[in-house]
Formats: C-alpha cells, structure tokens, sequence
C-alpha cells in the first residue's frame, strides 16, 4: 500500500471486518480474483460501481465494456475518484488504479481501450458493488 493520506482510513482489523477474506486480499494486499470470476463481469443494467472499502462511486455502467479478459472493464472512472501509481510487480512495468477516498486497489489501466479514451480500466469486480439506477 502507498504512504499517501486518505480521506477514508480505517485499522487493519476495522477493514478484515468490513471485507471478506477475498476482498481483503485484492484490495489491501493488491491481490487479483480469478478471470471470470465474478458476476459483476456480466452486469449490463444501467448504474454506478461503487468502491467496496469506502462506497465512493467509481464508474458508471455507460463506461463498462467487455473486454474480453475476464474483469470488468471500463472507459473512463467517475471524475477524481480514481488515483493511479506505477506498479513494478511481477516484472513488468503496470499502471495500478486505487481508490482515491480509501486507497484500496481496484486493479489496473491500460492503453488498449475502444475510443473515446483508448483506456481500459480492468477493476477487479470483488473491489466493486453495483448498484442500479433507479
């Protein structure tokens, strides 16, 4: 996790209460679920994806596009939501998406989307909660 202060701050054991143990992993140890994995990936209604840790919106449903790599993708985040660092794990050079009210990691951009931003944003979906629009 980075240094920088967040609005939202809670203990270790305030955020092992609040995740379950997958959550837990992906976004506060900047782990990865499994490719196709979640239900989310599916999700086509009209609504927001909200951060996990913090309930801050985070994308909305017109954005999200099937990428073809087993997340849930999207063009563009929600403005001043999201905050990214550079990411040097694993051997390769990667861009990390985080939450900019928690600091959770969501997962990670990319420069190989469609127009209009030639983004994609590829979120884990346990970091997402969905909710329809009304």
């Amino acid at each position: 996790m980075n240094t920088h202060a967040y609005p939202v701050t809670r203990t270790d054991a305030e955020w092992r209460a609040r995740l379950t143990p997958e959550q837990y992993a992906v976004m506060r140890n900047h782990g990865t679920e499994r490719p196709g994995s979640c239900a989310l990936l599916y999700e086509k209604r009209a609504g927001t994806f909200y951060c996990v840790g913090c309930d801050q919106p985070l994308f909305e449903s017109k954005l999200k596009f099937e990428s073809g790599t087993g997340w849930p993708s999207f063009n563009d985040p929600v403005a001043g939501s999201i905050e990214t660092t550079v990411d040097r794990s694993y051997g390769m050079v990667r861009t990390e998406c985080h939450c900019a009210r928690c600091g959770s990691h969501l997962g990670h951009v990319f420069e190989d989307g469609p127009p209009p931003t030639g983004l994609r944003y590829c979120i884990n979906g346990v970091a997402l909660r969905f909710a329809p629009a009304a």
